[in-house]
């Protein structure tokens, strides 16, 4: 038989009418993970676009210098030469709050924004009324997010208190540049003019402010190029450099590095598809063997017989892609929606060709691969396999020593690892090797756990169990038995499920555990050294606890061992932020409740009657991730820079602090002998009881002293648990698609065994058996086999949320076993449905009908 690739198309073309639903059934196992890559790269690409394209806005400008500090003069000299030369430049101080309505009990912690009156050079900021930010540098206003004046119950027109200052609301903002989306609702922002600072007293000794000045540069200048000159005089100012395309790289990483993450479950749902798409074909060509003994009878080629097949193959792999899409797109148009707090950018949804592209060439490739080890089986059909119709498909397995199977099986293996080194992103083959190390292990796990139990089927079946079950156990090792199939299509969709489900309900545990363990629900920060004692007389004539008072010494290093801090940054081995930082440290003569020591030992107590002379070294405990960091060990002599003063500590201890409690916490505690004679300011957390009391005690403080700020830490809950929310949405999402994923996985590894099981049933009815039965022996099958791979599939996930949480989030794990075994319990149901609905074909047939086939 001789046939051009015209003819020979047709012939596929006819051939597939009567198997095109079914075998795009199978095709489809790919589209949800075709889906997930298309919508994830899809998504990154429009936000890295939009951060691209809004980056300038996001800055304010093309370059920005911030400090922690006010300026130092010669950095002032500077801007106002660069001011004077004809570089714009603008001004923005930002720095926390109480803010408070006269003639109003409430009180809300707000962010200040001090700004120029040309700030911002990019972007515009809306109001309600509209243009009222051309009015906002006119006098003592001001403009506020719109939870202030629900916060405070007040309206436009009102005045607005600022520690000693007043403004006037002249209007709400609806859209600035850069909007922090989800920051907000902790600190909304309230902008005032920068030149009325001063009449608010606000930025005192120890007060928190951030010191910014933006440049708007000519069109043509390179901002990096710009500022080089500069970087040296900032950097040994400790003032923060910053340009626009530095900005727009932190963005599009973190967005990539989300992406990977993602993708990652998206590569694994492609690879769950392609096991469906295996079992799915395999079935498909079980179907095919007297067709193809056919045609070999009448002269077609091996090799044609391949070309037709894989060519119905590559069609409704096309679709099935194609479908994942088109799903993947509409995914895409959603996510916006979702996630809009989380990203500072306005997201401008495009459709993106290449990831189309790319997206559906991948799940093609991943369609024909794995389509393509039972294809391969076809070749060794026999034009005399259309006589002897007892043969079974025996004939399509595999042989040892069949090349180009092997050959399948290399590609198969090194897809894997290529799809995992495309989502590598920064941390190289590592990473991908361990994926695909990973994802090895798990299948590995599957297979043997199915041929145990294959095995223990075998040598484990008793005569004395009633006889569907025998029935049932005995089709776990039969010949054409399913067991390895659904195992690994189960088992694989199980761990996904299970992994994703239970690093959520571990995360959520951890939360709820540090606001458990949290003791306070009422923060007072920026008090100054000499309103400490009113303010506890404050809390003591309300009637209420102070649980903590923390001393705060602002201080730099200065040196370590004798090295000067300029020559420590130096070196590769410490993290520069650790060297460039200011630490808001403190002293105390004992641990609290949020920490522990886990090397060396607390400070020792000053002798009775002896003053410490100045140039007697103190002690320090350093917080162990810092110490790590600054690749520090016990004994070494760390000298601070306490306001100009140098003081020398030695240190005596890390600790291990719970920073998730809402605690004040610390990456040194110095012992109060070295810094006893230091300026300081002081933290209050306290735990207030009673209706409105936080609100009365907040206002009674405010009123008193107006410098001081306040946050209820009960907000930070809420605020936490919105975030939760909107994560948990999502995890479960990921969930739900994974169990979506692995349902036509599922049926198309049972239908692998269809025709042996038609076969079975007749047989059992001509000999008597009733539906019940037969319902039973299928109940029993299906049960056992999907216990055994959700099960699995459990104990798997359990390694994979544990190296997770443990690599990743860096947070303890402990096994969720009600939740495991509940996601188990649902699975084993699935799969017991799937297989009785896959069943009705035993049910339909009839004995007279199965032999005359």
């Amino acid at each position: 038989m001789s046939a051009s690739f015209r003819q020979l198309s047709a012939l596929a073309w006819r051939e597939s009418r009567t198997a095109r639903r079914r075998l795009l059934l199978y095709m489809s196992s790919i589209s949800l993970g075709v889906a997930a890559l298309v919508a994830i790269d899809s998504f990154a690409a429009n936000v890295t676009g939009s951060v691209t394209a809004q980056s300038r806005t996001l800055l304010g400008g093309d370059v920005t210098w911030s400090s922690r500090q006010k300026y130092p003069a010669v950095i002032d000299s500077l801007i106002d030469s660069l001011n004077r030369q004809g570089t714009p430049t603008a001004r923005l101080t930002t720095f926390a709050s109480m803010g408070s309505v006269p003639g109003k009990l409430g009180t809300r912690l707000v962010q200040v924004r001090a700004v120029s009156g040309n700030y911002p050079f990019y972007g515009v900021v809306t109001t309600e009324p509209a243009d009222r930010w051309k009015e906002l540098q006119g006098g003592a206003r001001t403009l506020v997010d719109p939870s202030v004046l629900i916060a405070l119950d007040a309206r436009v027109g009102d005045s607005l208190t600022l520690g000693y200052g007043r403004f006037e609301i002249v209007g709400v903002l609806t859209s600035v540049p850069g909007d922090p989306g989800i920051e907000a609702i902790i600190g909304p922002r309230v902008f005032i003019p920068a030149r009325y600072i001063p009449e608010t007293q606000l930025l005192g000794f120890g007060s928190r402010a951030t010191y910014e000045t933006v440049f708007r540069l000519p069109d043509k200048v390179v901002p990096a190029k710009w500022l080089a000159p500069f970087r040296p005089r900032l950097e040994a100012q400790r003032v923060r450099p910053r340009t626009v395309d530095e900005t727009e790289s932190d963005l599009t990483n973190a967005i990539e590095r989300l992406s990977d993450f993602l993708g990652i479950v998206g590569l694994i749902a492609l690879l769950l598809g392609g096991i469906g798409v295996a079992s799915g074909v395999n079935a498909f060509i079980t179907r095919k063997i007297d067709t193809v003994a056919v045609l070999r009878c009448v002269g077609a080629t091996s090799r044609q017989v391949l070309y037709i097949y894989t060519a119905q193959a590559a069609v409704m792999g096309v679709l099935g892609a194609a479908i994942g899409a088109v799903l993947g797109v509409a995914i895409q148009f959603l996510l916006p929606f979702a996630i809009k707090d989380f990203i500072p950018v306005d997201v401008t949804t495009t459709l993106e060709p290449r990831v189309l592209a790319i997206g559906l060439g991948i799940g093609l490739w991943v369609a024909l691969v794995f389509a393509l080890r039972p294809l391969l089986g076809l070749r060794h059909i026999s034009p005399l396999q259309a006589l002897r119709r007892d043969v079974d498909a025996s004939v399509l397995r595999m042989r040892w020593r069949d090349w180009p199977r092997l050959l399948v099986n290399v590609a198969l293996v090194g897809s894997v690892v290529a799809f995992a080194l495309s989502r590598a992103g920064r941390s190289g083959p590592r990473r991908a090797i361990a994926l695909s190390a990973g994802i090895a292990v798990a299948m590995l796990a599957l297979w043997v756990s199915a041929t145990v139990m294959s095995y223990a089927a075998r040598k484990g079946l008793r005569r004395r169990w009633p006889y569907v079950v025998r029935q049932g156990v005995a089709n776990l090792y039969r010949p054409a038995n399913q067991t390895k199939a659904v195992v690994l299509a189960l088992g694989f969709g199980a761990f996904l499920i299970s992994t994703v489900y239970l690093l959520q309900v571990n995360q959520l545990r951890q939360l709820d555990a540090s606001v458990e363990n949290s003791r306070g629900n009422l923060l007072f920060f920026d008090v100054q050294d000499d309103q400490a004692k009113g303010l506890d007389s404050l809390f003591r004539a309300m009637g209420q606890t102070v649980l903590q008072r923390a001393p705060i010494v602002t201080m730099r290093i200065a040196s370590i061992n004798g090295t000067p801090n300029a020559e420590l940054a130096k070196d590769t081995s410490r993290q520069s932020w650790t060297l460039r930082r200011e630490y808001r440290s403190t002293f105390r003569d004992s641990l609290v409740h949020s920490e522990k020591i886990v090397r060396g030992r607390w400070f020792k107590p000053p002798r009775a009657g002896l003053v410490p002379a100045a140039t007697d070294t103190g002690e320090v405990s350093l917080e162990i991730d810092l110490a790590k960091q600054l690749s520090v060990s016990l004994n070494d002599i760390i000298v601070w820079n306490v306001q100009g003063v140098p003081i020398p500590t030695r240190v005596t201890s890390f600790r291990e602090v719970e920073w998730a409690r809402f605690e004040p916490n610390f990456f040194a505690v110095l012992s109060p002998a070295s810094v006893a004679a230091a300026p300081r300011n002081w933290v209050f957390l306290a735990n207030v009881q009673g209706t409105n009391a936080v609100a009365r005690l907040q206002r009674a403080a405010v009123d008193r002293f107006p410098n001081v700020s306040s946050i209820d830490l009960t907000l930070i809950l809420q605020t936490v648990g919105k975030v939760v929310r909107k994560v948990s949405v999502a995890i479960r999402f990921l969930a739900v698609f994974s169990l979506a994923m692995g349902v036509p996985v599922l049926f198309s590894a049972v239908a692998a065994t269809r025709r042996e099981r038609v076969r079975e049933g007749v047989l059992l009815k001509t000999l008597g058996a009733t539906r019940r039965q037969i319902g039973r022996i299928l109940l029993a099958e299906y049960a056992l086999l999907g216990l055994l791979g959700s099960l699995t599939g459990m104990v798997l996930s359990f390694g994979g949320t544990w190296a997770l949480a443990h690599w990743m989030f860096e947070t303890p794990y402990r096994p969720a076993w009600q939740a495991a075994l509940m996601i188990a319990l649902l699975m084993t149901a699935v799969t017991v449905t799937i297989g009785l609905l896959s069943g009705r074909d035993v049910f339909r047939e009839t004995a007279m009908e199965a032999l005359r086939q």
